[in-house]
């Protein structure tokens, strides 16, 4: 769906007051700290640290222009990302591992949240990227609206993304309304066991399908682009595809087609690869077979999938999607 280029609504939340109260009180919940799943309860404003081994202040690896993203989200000029160390997982195959799973102690990306905002003005101002895109951010969500804010008042106005694994909080996501304007959740799993195992989160699928319904009420099932092809409202449900059919591709879909909608926009992704402690684990120490992944490819066609992208299988060297659909130029309905 296109329509006119309007203002993120952040900023009437900020000169409303209500992005400065939802900052102090997500603030708050720090110390003592459920600001995703794990509910550690530990006080992260007093130098506490639960699993994800944060504080209080925000962990950024990494502010950049990305250009590997969906079309919609990378455009010419790419998205801002804004990579947040440590992480509220722990995936044994993370192909961040470096920065999601750092050695306990160490916290050498650690910043303040008016330095966070100084580089989402450099992201969009200097780089000209096309919107701010927050990955890995559900351990810092306090951090995150607290930086928005104080970015308002320096000229920030491009469209914000939440780039998650899935497992978030609900009442964090609650908390994100107007204020993020893309959600960009990963759907990893249809089984408890195999997220415990793979990701020691035993309780990843009850609570990313919670997190992603909430976001789907947010945002409902169509993405809003501009007149450039850039999304600028809506929900982008990614879906990694394993080795061994660990993730539970079909399962996960048919949920989604189900229980959300067969319309809502969907990435299907190829490129997986043997990284971090993979090797340990068969089958994630291989990559895709053409059969595995054509077999999930069955399952997206069958469910009516039809809004989205299609990595190429070959997406493990490089990320190349492609439009889902014969004759369908992933392009939400035009208004």
């Amino acid at each position: 769906m296109t329509e006119a280029i309007k203002k993120p609504s952040y900023l009437n939340l900020y000169h409303a007051g209500e992005l400065a109260r939802r900052a102090k009180t997500l603030m708050t919940r720090l110390e003592s700290c459920d600001i995703c799943p794990r509910e550690c309860h530990c006080d992260r404003m007093e130098g506490g640290r639960g699993f994800c081994n944060s504080g209080y202040l925000p962990q950024v690896a990494a502010a950049c222009d990305h250009h590997g993203e969906e079309p919609v989200i990378s455009g010419s000029n790419g998205t801002g990302a804004i990579f947040f160390g440590s992480c509220n997982m722990s995936c044994i195959y993370c192909q961040n591992h470096a920065i999601s799973q750092p050695p306990p102690g160490r916290y050498n990306h650690e910043t303040s949240c008016s330095a966070l905002a100084e580089r989402m003005l450099y992201l969009q101002d200097e780089l000209a990227c096309h919107n701010i895109s927050f990955v890995s951010p559900s351990h810092f969500v306090p951090q995150l609206v607290q930086a928005v804010l104080e970015a308002v008042p320096l000229g920030l106005h491009v469209p914000l993304i939440y780039n998650t694994n899935g497992y978030d909080s609900v009442a964090s996501i609650r908390a994100l309304e107007g204020i993020i304007d893309i959600y960009l959740p990963d759907l990893k799993y249809a089984s408890g066991r195999r997220a415990a195992e793979l990701s020691a989160t035993p309780d990843y699928v009850a609570r990313s399908r919670r997190a992603i319904q909430e976001m789907y009420r947010q945002m409902g099932d169509k993405l809003v682009t501009d007149e450039n092809g850039l999304a600028t409202r809506g929900i982008i449900v990614r879906h990694l595809v394993l080795p061994g059919r660990l993730a539970g591709s079909n399962a996960s879909l048919t949920w989604l087609a189900r229980h959300l909608s067969a319309k809502v926009t969907v990435s299907i992704m190829s490129q997986y690869y043997p990284a971090h402690h993979a090797h340990l684990f068969p089958p994630l120490n291989r990559k895709l077979s053409a059969a595995e992944y054509a077999g999930v490819l069955q399952v997206v066609d069958r469910l009516g999938l039809e809004n989205g992208w299609v990595q190429e299988l070959a997406a493990a060297e490089s990320y190349q999607p492609h439009f889902m659909g014969e004759g369908h130029p992933f392009s939400p309905e035009q208004a």
